[in-house]
């Protein structure tokens, strides 16, 4: 019997790690633990820098841009998932998985860019360290993040547009436990080649390039650095890079372990794994790695936490009440006692 041809299902099916029901408690609880941890510990850093007015500076400003992304980015997978398993589903609509391919493919992107932004941040104020504050004013702060964003904007538009134009058919079982574009994009009955050929060009484009700037920053800013007389001095900008060099090399090494994973296996216990490490681990390792590592932050964490507990002690102290009955009383007995 020939398998029906679907332009439009009506839902897919996200394999996730595992479908062994004793195991599912687990994955719920390991999941949800890293989503909290995720949230709070990238809010943390959020509150801490708008919080802190030494923190508003261009390269703390793209951290907190980069740790709300992080937030988003994760928020888009996890809920569904541990939704799917606490009722027991593995059912995503065609309209779901749709959106989550949309903004999938818009954090992922903006977190790349945000990850080159902030390279060129800190080449300039290694390599042009008396220009710094012109070369990074407010205004291009803002614009870099705002292009950033259109970019990511128009790129994940152009993706999803071109999923839409795909036909399905047969089981369209997902193995992953969101909706991941190249293994959606599997799933087709009809040409995927110009999917292909779009999804290639831009990870040239839109991953390679970013890549590039990193490197070329870092080159740039490694001559800066060995130029440097003193031993401190180099200790001291060269810390400033560790944080962002750490984050940079996860995110890479991740993404690029899921494409190899998935390129080498087509097991869904593998894929899911590998796709794990870039969409959940990485944005949740991104707030220790930079509060661990800075002072600044961790300066700016302690004081938020003190004033925090100043404000809870004064709000259980008791307020003072005023009875306007016994002045007004005393007011007359003065009163009569003049009188008299």
């Amino acid at each position: 019997m020939a398998q029906k041809n679907l332009t439009r299902p009506s839902e897919f099916l996200l394999l996730g790690f595992s479908e062994e029901p004793e195991l599912q408690p687990l994955i719920f609880g390991l999941f949800l633990s890293m989503y909290l941890i995720t949230v709070f510990g990238n809010l943390l850093i959020i509150l801490a820098i708008n919080s802190d007015s030494h923190l508003h500076t261009p390269m703390y400003f793209f951290l907190s841009n980069l740790s709300f992304v992080d937030i988003c980015f994760t928020s888009t997978t996890i809920p569904k998932m541990l939704w799917n398993i606490y009722i027991q589903s593995q059912v995503i609509t065609y309209e779901a998985c749709i959106i989550q391919v949309y903004f999938l493919m818009l954090f992922a992107g903006l977190d790349d860019f945000l990850l080159t932004v902030m390279a060129y941040d800190r080449f300039a104020a290694i390599c042009h360290p008396l220009y710094y504050t012109v070369i990074m004013n407010p205004k291009v702060c803002r614009i870099l993040v705002l292009v950033s964003w259109a970019i990511s904007v128009l790129h994940s538009l152009l993706q999803t547009l071109m999923v839409l134009r795909l036909s399905f058919c047969g089981e369209l079982e997902v193995p992953h436990y969101f909706c991941e574009l190249n293994q959606i994009v599997r799933l087709a009955c009809s040409d995927s080649f110009p999917n292909d050929l779009v999804i290639y060009i831009t990870a040239v484009l839109l991953a390679g390039g970013p890549l590039t700037g990193i490197f070329y920053s870092y080159t740039k800013i490694a001559s800066s650095i060995h130029r440097i007389s003193s031993a401190q001095g180099k200790y001291k900008a060269f810390s400033t890079c560790v944080s962002h060099l750490s984050v940079v090399s996860l995110f890479y090494c991740t993404s690029l372990g899921v494409y190899v994973s998935s390129a080498a296996t087509h097991s869904s216990q593998s894929s899911a794994t590998a796709s794990m490490m870039y969409t959940v681990v990485t944005p949740m390792l991104n707030p220790f790695i930079y509060s661990l590592r800075n002072r600044d932050i961790k300066r700016a964490l302690k004081t938020f936490f003190r004033i925090a507990a100043i404000k809870r002690t004064l709000e259980r102290l008791p307020t003072p009440v005023f009875w306007s009955g016994d002045f007004h009383g005393l007011s007359m007995g003065s009163h009569r006692v003049r009188h008299d």
